[in-house]
């Protein structure tokens, strides 16, 4: 047939690919859709990405450097920074020992580690919902870049604005100036930022000058400059250093030989942070700092009134006496010690600061007992009696208060003076019910007590909260010639480079007199009673004029000694911070000891003179009541060693709610 066609052959099968136009074709494939991804990963995380132009620039809080009345250093608050360090003048094992433990493939990345972050992107799947914190698998570079440019937020957004950094970075800079940044720029925790700052805080010394095992120690504060503080957590910091000393053997930065050295050497931290002295103190004054001038913007120099040994002397104090009766239940403790002119020299809020930072020192606001007396019975002087004036210890009867003393007995007539040195309730109730508690309140308000007075007839023994503080500014005319001192902690304050801010001796006012004479001698002669033969003789310190009182409140709450010499006065508290009661425990026993053994290392140092103002006038001879009270005396005191604390009438109103400054527990 002349129009058939052909038959149509069927299509020519494809070749096949060979393995390498394989290879090549899928390297495209993936290598497009990888620029895709790119595009939109920098689309989506790099439109908010911070400013990078200011690399260099360094915005911090300015450093406040707190010195001791004699120019040494307390404590320093607010960041630390120095000179940054050329990695060439660090001894070698320096940033060895950085890499490490945080960056081991430092040099082989290009600001990422893909394995690291695979690693802890596992590890963040397994403990999903456990709510600890994710795990970022960063190397050196992304810690510089998060360091420089981004907040600690740890979420997924960060991280990825932190990759793209960090190659920007790598990019940018060489792996020697990442890593000089790094050392520089990074936090070392106690406000230290770089390596330089963290050596001068940390050990004293340049950076230059570091050892082995210093090295180690900084190295492995990277993982959590808080949790493993050479300060804070002694043991904690020296495993992590020993990791670290591990890991660069492991990676043959250093030998067996050289790390077993490093772990025998003993590592010395700053004095200054190691003793955590006067850091009650030292949170006291930074807040009066930034009232007095404002938030600072340079750094700054506080010159205190604080003394350094009197202050080791006092913590000392406090924590052996403290511990030496916690089977009575004591477990807090607190003293301040002022001279005659209010300049506060040793200042102990607690125990220890490092387990809790609440200060009891001012903070806290605790029942004064018998230590409240002597505004009281000053108040009595004033209205014309003297310490010879008779009076009768026997049950009385205010409204429907009726106090009694500790030891359910009563001694009958008495003088004032017996009546303040055996702290008797019964005559302090009804003296402060005559002289009107009114006026009592306004005596003591007069001479320094700042927090509401309440006007009950119990506050004549003491129902009145105080702080340790307002004790103690209150008791200062007693031991300076009846003028007002105001506790005070700063002297002056001057910028780093020497301009004054701030000068308390310019312009400063004329103390006023706030108890005149007789009064005055008649309180410190009485006072010194308590001391000598009455319910504070455990505070005695031979060879020295002291006086003082003691204090106890219901139930055993709270214990205080408050006693002074020559221009110098220092109040004593112990109690539990839940204000539950302690096992009998007065202010004759522990607070006493405190006192004591404070005052027995301070005293030499002072170079105090007698109590001024402290002489009577000419007064009558010791009468018919005084021998009749001879050999009473030591009946009613009873032990010595432990005098009973007759200071707190037990039916009194208890105490009242905790106030709010009060830590929660």
């Amino acid at each position: 047939m002349a129009n058939a066609q052909p038959p149509r052959r069927g299509r020519e099968p494809r070749a096949r690919r060979t393995p390498l136009q394989t290879l090549i074709y899928w390297t495209l494939v993936l290598g497009v859709w990888g620029l895709i991804f790119l595009v939109a990963f920098f689309a989506v995380f790099a439109v908010d990405l911070p400013d990078t132009s200011k690399l260099y620039d360094v915005k911090r809080q300015p450093s406040v450097s707190y010195l001791d009345r004699s120019g040494a250093l307390l404590a320093v608050r607010g960041s630390q920074y120095a000179p940054p360090v050329d990695l060439d003048k660090l001894p070698p094992y320096v940033p060895k020992a950085f890499i490490a433990i945080e960056d081991r493939w430092y040099y082989w990345h290009f600001g990422f580690n893909p394995w690291g972050i695979a690693r802890s992107q596992l590890y963040n799947m397994q403990h999903k919902g456990e709510g600890g914190p994710l795990r970022g698998g960063s190397t050196i570079t992304q810690q510089l870049a998060r360091n420089l440019f981004l907040t600690p937020n740890q979420n997924y957004r960060r991280k990825a604005q932190e990759l793209i950094l960090a190659v920007w970075l790598e990019a940018r800079f060489s792996k020697k100036q990442i890593l000089e940044l790094y050392l520089n720029r990074v936090y070392f925790g106690a406000g230290a930022y770089g390596i330089e700052a963290a050596s001068q805080r940390y050990f004293g010394k340049p950076a230059r000058e570091l050892t082995l095992g210093e090295s180690a120690l900084l190295a492995g504060i990277m993982k959590g400059p808080s949790r493993y503080s050479p300060v804070a957590s002694t043991d904690r910091a020296a495993r992590r250093a020993t990791i670290v000393l591990d890991e660069m053997v492991q990676a043959k930065f250093i030998t067996p030989a050289e790390r077993d050295q490093a772990i025998r050497t003993k590592v010395r931290v700053n004095p200054v942070l190691a003793n955590q002295r006067a850091q009650y103190f030292t949170d006291w004054v930074d807040d009066q700092t930034r009232t007095l001038v404002g938030e600072p913007t340079e750094d700054l120099v506080v010159e205190t009134t604080l003394d350094l040994p009197l202050q080791a002397s006092a913590e000392q104090a406090v924590q052996s006496g403290v511990a030496a009766a916690k089977g009575q239940g004591v477990e807090q403790g607190a003293l301040i010690s002022l001279d005659g002119e209010g300049r506060i020299r040793a200042y102990v809020g607690g125990t220890n600061y490092l387990q809790t930072q609440f200060d009891r020192a001012t903070m806290a606001r605790r029942q004064a007992g018998s230590a409240f007396k002597p505004f009281v019975y000053l108040t009595a002087m004033e209205a014309g009696r003297t310490p010879d004036t008779p009076v009768v210890d026997e049950p009385v009867k205010i409204g429907n208060w009726e106090p009694r003393n500790y030891t359910g007995n009563y001694l009958g007539p008495i003088t004032i003076g017996t009546a303040l040195a055996q702290s008797v309730n019964t005559v302090a109730a009804r003296l402060a019910n005559e002289v009107g508690t009114s006026n009592v309140a306004a005596t003591a308000r007069r001479l320094g007590i700042t927090s509401p007075i309440q006007l009950d007839p119990s506050m004549a023994l003491g129902a009145v909260e105080v702080s340790p503080l307002e004790m103690a500014q209150a008791y200062a005319p007693f031991s300076n010639g009846g003028y007002f001192a105001k506790g005070y902690g700063i002297e002056r304050i001057r910028t780093a480079t020497g301009r004054v801010l701030y000068d308390r001796g310019v312009d400063r006012a004329p103390r006023a007199q706030v108890i005149g004479q007789p009064a005055l001698a008649y309180m410190v002669n009485m006072m010194r009673g308590v001391v000598t033969h009455g319910t504070g003789t455990r505070a005695n310190v031979p060879g020295y004029d002291l006086a003082g009182k003691t204090g106890t409140t219901s139930d055993y709450r709270d214990a205080w000694f408050v006693g002074y010499t020559g221009g110098f006065v220092t109040a004593v508290w112990v109690g539990k911070d839940d204000n539950k009661p302690m096992r009998k425990v007065t202010g004759g026993g522990a607070p006493a000891g405190i006192w004591r053994d404070y005052m027995t290392a301070a005293l030499p140092r002072l170079k105090v003179q007698p109590i001024p103002g402290g002489v009577l006038p000419q007064v009558e001879e010791q009468g018919p009541i005084e021998q009749i009270l001879e050999g009473v005396g030591d009946l009613f005191r009873g032990d010595r060693d432990e005098p009973p604390p007759s200071e707190f009438d037990s039916r009194a109103p208890p105490p009242r709610e905790r106030p709010r400054q009060d830590p929660p527990f």
